[in-house]
């Protein structure tokens, strides 16, 4: 079974220095049907304006990933982390039993477009830690690489859930095919541009919920950037 959710159909807010996409309820965006899905709890496509950013606030058991697009995210966190996120870096902080962070552009006359994804954790009151690593466009072309996963298996970074996330780069005759467990639910958010997934086409912004399938075909791509996670029954 498949479900398609399109870009235009996930909430929306206008801060003025930051214009956000929520796929799942989010803060003033409440949604009863689309509270998330699996252990996948958010997914938010945010633009942060030159100069602005997320003050210090705190988190509390939840695996969060940020997947930079375009622009550097600042990262500052109460462990002692003091980062610059770029375009093709993906970093993972497991909130455990508690941590205090902040994000900001810094960059002038630079917004600065990532994807906030929260995954609920399958082990709660650990202690918080952090990991960031570089995934290189070759890496990702024509190809799902896998970039978080429960084991850190081929170099991704580790979180604390029962998913793989996985990222690809698609254009005109590039494909793949990943196997699925159909007792598991896959989730497919395309990034940008266009795609076929499972002979169904996406858009920027649209994303594909998958139960009970046990196949991934991925086509037919228009200069596209997409996300899948394999999720936790």
């Amino acid at each position: 079974m498949m479900t398609l959710r399109t870009s235009g159909e996930r909430g929306y807010a206008d801060h003025g220095w930051l214009k956000s996409f929520h796929s799942f309820s989010f803060a003033g965006y409440y949604d009863p049907e689309h509270m998330g899905f699996g252990n996948l709890r958010v997914i938010n496509e945010d633009r942060v304006a030159a100069g602005r950013g997320f003050g210090t606030h705190g988190h509390q058991n939840m695996e969060i990933i940020s997947y930079v697009l375009s622009g550097e995210l600042a990262h500052q966190d109460s462990i002692g982390n003091v980062k610059g996120i770029p375009p093709g870096d993906v970093q993972r902080m497991s909130a455990g039993s508690g941590v205090r962070h902040s994000e900001f552009n810094h960059a002038q006359g630079q917004t600065t477009h990532f994807l906030q994804i929260w995954i609920e954790p399958n082990v709660t009151g650990i202690a918080p830690s952090y990991e960031q690593k570089t995934f290189s466009e070759a890496e990702k072309r024509g190809a799902l690489r896998l970039v978080a996963s429960s084991d850190g298996a081929q170099g991704s970074v580790l979180i604390h859930a029962d998913a793989r996330l996985y990222a690809g780069l698609f254009d005109g005759g590039e494909a793949a095919v990943l196997a699925l467990d159909p007792q598991r639910k896959a989730y497919v958010h395309l990034v940008r541009g266009q795609l076929e997934v499972n002979g169904q086409t996406l858009h920027g912004g649209d994303a594909l919920a998958l139960q009970s399938e046990s196949r991934l075909e991925l086509s037919k791509g228009q200069d596209a950037e997409v996300l899948v996670f394999d999720l936790a029954p």
